[in-house]
């Protein structure tokens, strides 16, 4: 039977990608690409930066893979390091977010700058806000702040014009805004 075509276990996937066999690493990869795929897409919508991510995260998986003590547990330590791999590229796109959120003259009330609030808080947790958004207003968001959009293809993907688009990226701004002033204030009665 031809090596790839072998149902292989876990331990043996964990043992050959231990000894850095390139065969094994590739099955585990074809194995769990598309588990990990969804992943990483449930928040990044951008086909092109989201296999970027799950690239890193099988670096990460195929670097650590001797510390899995469960061949069991190997599906669900993958979807741990995928989760913190993309964890990990939104806290390294925050301020992109924040520039897009905020512009420069922003400040919340009490004279606190808002990049100071949103140091407290995780890219994942300007994403959960927008589910408080309407869900236009979230949609044009994440098309254009996550996704990188333009506004005339922000148009064209929802059969918008143009005008409606920004104006739902200026209703967002605003909103996540008054979220982030929310958040500030329960941080600062909170200590």
């Amino acid at each position: 039977m031809p090596f790839f075509k072998k149902t292989y276990k876990e331990s043996d996937l964990i043992k050959g990608c231990t000894h850095n066999d390139r065969r094994f690493q590739e099955i585990l990869y074809k194995k769990y690409f598309g588990m990990s795929m969804s992943i990483i897409m449930y928040h990044v919508k951008n086909e092109e930066k989201a296999l970027d991510i799950v690239n890193q995260g099988f670096l990460k998986v195929f670097k650590n893979i001797h510390k899995v003590e469960n061949p069991q547990s190997l599906e669900y330590w993958i979807k741990t390091i995928m989760m913190r791999t993309r964890a990990d590229y939104f806290r390294s796109n925050k301020r992109y977010l924040e520039a897009i959120i905020l512009s420069e003259d922003d400040t919340l009330n009490h004279g606190y700058e808002n990049t100071s609030a949103l140091d407290n808080l995780y890219y994942q947790d300007i994403i959960k806000m927008l589910d408080h958004l309407p869900s236009a207003s979230a949609q044009v968001f994440q098309l254009y702040a996550i996704d990188g959009l333009k506004h005339s293809e922000i148009a064209q993907t929802l059969n918008i014009s143009e005008g409606t688009s920004k104006w739902h990226l200026s209703n967002a701004r605003k909103k996540l805004k008054e979220l982030l002033e929310q958040q500030y204030n329960n941080q600062k009665d909170a200590g």
